[in-house]
This record gives structure tokens, C-alpha cells and sequence, in this order.
């Protein structure tokens, strides 16, 4: 049941693997989970293993399909990907689905910090569709210094003492439910678990630079896709639609009178790009059938950036895609043209170390472990 990522992978991860001062992150996704483990060495995170194995079997669905596991099931996933991917660390942290939480920019008049620790829930209400004691809040106030840099990653998450300055405070909402399904599988697992994280907020610590422009990331996951710009390492604006890899897939099938198995595997292996293994005319069609899925979602994004620029009054140049929608073959070309800016894929596992053999595969199959490794790199820096 589980992703094979090569026997590379295997004798990588039987060679390396160490356990007692390793780390682990993890990412359970709609149509697959994902772990990636790291050690600290002279400054430096090296990559110990990693592993990738699908959630269809384990509701009797087909690879590439999106289920929604009960937290037993989701363990035994777990367990499984471990055992494959010959994982010994038991201390990390979990990623939380964006679907499952609530981030919001509050505009709030300057107070003391005590005085901000009552307003927020009281603000709160109006974003929250339900009781505020039925959700963990947590905020944290966007400073108006220009010059924080990259350092706002870790303390979106972390409880620092409250900042006086600054207006806009970024909201942060998990239902006590979600939690709590997370916490039975990290004990059914046997995991020391550190912290949970929203995945949004994991992908930007692996896949962005510290930079101060504003950088558009489009994660395109299976069920769904995440879009949010991200300012100064805060994200200033969020945004979800139903659509991602799952659709282009289930297109694909329809398109040519396929069967979700082989759609899901030429999407992997050829994507966008002509094989000679089908005729001109079935490359067009393999084509047309996967752009009808992406066009709708970057016509989305470009809705995105137009809200962004009439409210905060910038242009968003760069664009970053991430997500294990993003490893699709020929993608970057066709977001180039379709977006008409830079667009770079990312590439976490260059945030490090790895045997030089390795580069090109980690570099293929990184944006999908983009919200994994950031998990890890949290936890590695703490430690």
C-alpha cells in the first residue's frame, strides 16, 4: 500500500538512520501521508529518511484518491509508513489540514498587551462560526518593522510575550475536535509529539526564502488547493478551493475513457509533457485534459493577487508551487505562461543535506514533502 520512492530510498534511509537525536515530521494529507526525518550535524539538517504511502487502500480506494480516514485507520497508515520507510525517531510534530482551521488579519486599534489578550476572543466571534471555547485561538500581532525577515516563521506558532505595535494580528483557529483526532494518533503511533502545525505554515519555513517582497504559494494538494501570500514571512491572505489533483485525474479518465488507475499514472509519469508513447492526438488530449483543471485554478489565483494589490497596494511578482500537485511533469512552463510571472517550484529538500545521488529525485518529489520537512526543521530548531 505504500508509495514506493525507489530502493535508493531504502538503502538511504538503512544506511543513515539513527534515531536518538532525530526528529520527524509529518503531513497526513487527503490521498496520501507523508514523514520525513532529520538529524542535526555540524549546524546543518541532514536528511536521515523519508516516505510517502496512500490513504486509498486503507478504505478500499485507489491510489490517488482522496478519503477521509477515522484516526485509528490514519495510525495504522502511519505505522505502516514508518515500518517502510525504516523511521526510529519517536519525537516530532503533525501538520494540520488548512480545511480544518481558520486564519484571519484582524484590524484592532493599538492596546497593552493584557487588554489584546481580552479583545481577541471577543474579536474572534465574528470570524468563527461556532463557540469560541470550542477552538484553540492563537495570534500573533504582524509588526510593522520592515526589517523581521524570516524570523516571524516560528513565532506565528510559538506563545512569545505579545508585541505593543502594530494594528493587524494574524488569527489563528483549530477546532478542539481536529486536535483531538490528531492526539489519538500520535498515541495509537507511540509519538512523542511536540507540537501541531498548521500546514501552511510548515511549507513556508521549508519552500521560502527570508525575503521581504511578497510571494504568492500555490499548494496544490489532492483535494484541495491553498493559496496564500506571504509578506515578510507572515501570511497576509489566505485562500481554499476545491479543486487539485485528484479532478485533474478523474478529467483525465473521463477525457480519454480511462480508468482512474491509468489516468493517475500517466499524470505522474508524463504530465504536461508529450510522450512517444501515445499519438500526436492522444498528447493533445492528455493535454487539454489536464490544463481544464489547472486553468481554473490559476484563474483563481489570479483573483487572489487582484484582492491583494487593491487592498494592501502591492504586486505580487513571484509565485512559489508546492504541494505533490506541483512535482507534475511540464507544469512550471505552463504556469509560467498561464500566470505571466516567475514562477519556480519548490524544492524543501534543498533546506538539506543529502547524498549528492539523491538530488535529482529529492528535487523531483520535494513539493510534496514541502509541509513534512517544514514540520521536521520546526522541531530541529527548537531542539
Amino acid at each position: 500500500m505504500a508509495f514506493s520512492l525507489g530502493s535508493l530510498t531504502q538503502l538511504f534511509s538503512t544506511a543513515l538512520s539513527k534515531g536518538d537525536d532525530s526528529v520527524i515530521g509529518i503531513d497526513i494529507g487527503g490521498s496520501s501521508a507523508k514523514v520525513v526525518q532529520l538529524r542535526s550535524a555540524h549546524g546543518a539538517a541532514v536528511l536521515e529518511t523519508y516516505g510517502e504511502i496512500a490513504l486509498g487502500p486503507y478504505n478500499n480506494e485507489l491510489i490517488g484518491k482522496v478519503v477521509k480516514l477515522s484516526p485509528e485507520k490514519s495510525a495504522e497508515a502511519l505505522l505502516d509508513l514508518m515500518r517502510e520507510a525504516n523511521v526510529t525517531a519517536k519525537s516530532g510534530g503533525i501538520s494540520i489540514p488548512f480545511a480544518s482551521s481558520l486564519i484571519s488579519i484582524l484590524d484592532l486599534p493599538k492596546t497593552d498587551p493584557e487588554q489584546l489578550k481580552r479583545m481577541i476572543p471577543i474579536e474572534a466571534r465574528k470570524y468563527i462560526p461556532m463557540q469560541v471555547s470550542e477552538v484553540m485561538l492563537d495570534w500573533f500581532i504582524i509588526p510593522e518593522d520592515q526589517n523581521t525577515g524570516g524570523a516571524a516563521f516560528d513565532r506565528i506558532q510559538e506563545k512569545t510575550a505579545l508585541q505593543s505595535k502594530g494594528q493587524e494580528v494574524l488569527l489563528v483557529a483549530i477546532h478542539n475536535d481536529t486536535i483531538a483526532a490528531y492526539q489519538t494518533i500520535a498515541s495509537t503511533v507511540g509519538l512523542n509529539v511536540k507540537f501541531y502545525e498548521i500546514e501552511i505554515f510548515s511549507a513556508i519555513r521549508s519552500s521560502l526564502s527570508h525575503g521581504v517582497a511578497p510571494i504568492l504559494v500555490i499548494d496544490l494538494g489532492a483535494a484541495t488547493t491553498k493559496m496564500y501570500v506571504v509578506e515578510r514571512g507572515v501570511v497576509r491572505t489566505t485562500h481554499l478551493i476545491t479543486q487539485g489533483g485528484q479532478h485533474m485525474t478523474e478529467h483525465l479518465a473521463r477525457s480519454l475513457s480511462w480508468e482512474f488507475e491509468k489516468a493517475e499514472r500517466i499524470k505522474r509519469e508524463h504530465g504536461l509533457v508529450e510522450s512517444n508513447a501515445f499519438s500526436t492526438d492522444e498528447n493533445d488530449r492528455i493535454r487539454t485534459g489536464l490544463i481544464s483543471t489547472l486553468e481554473r485554478i490559476f484563474n483563481e489565483a489570479d483573483r487572489v493577487l487582484l484582492s491583494y494589490g487593491k487592498r494592501y497596494n502591492k504586486d505580487v511578482s513571484h509565485i512559489i508551487l508546492t504541494g505533490g500537485g506541483a512535482s507534475l511533469p511540464g507544469l512550471r512552463a505552463f504556469a509560467n505562461e498561464s500566470l505571466k510571472r516567475e514562477v519556480d517550484i519548490a524544492n524543501p529538500f534543498s533546506r538539506t543535506e543529502a547524498p549528492a545521488f539523491l538530488e535529482k529525485v529529492l528535487a523531483d518529489i520535494g513539493p510534496g514533502f514541502a509541509v513534512a520537512t517544514g514540520c521536521a526543521l520546526r522541531e530541529l530548531r527548537r531542539g
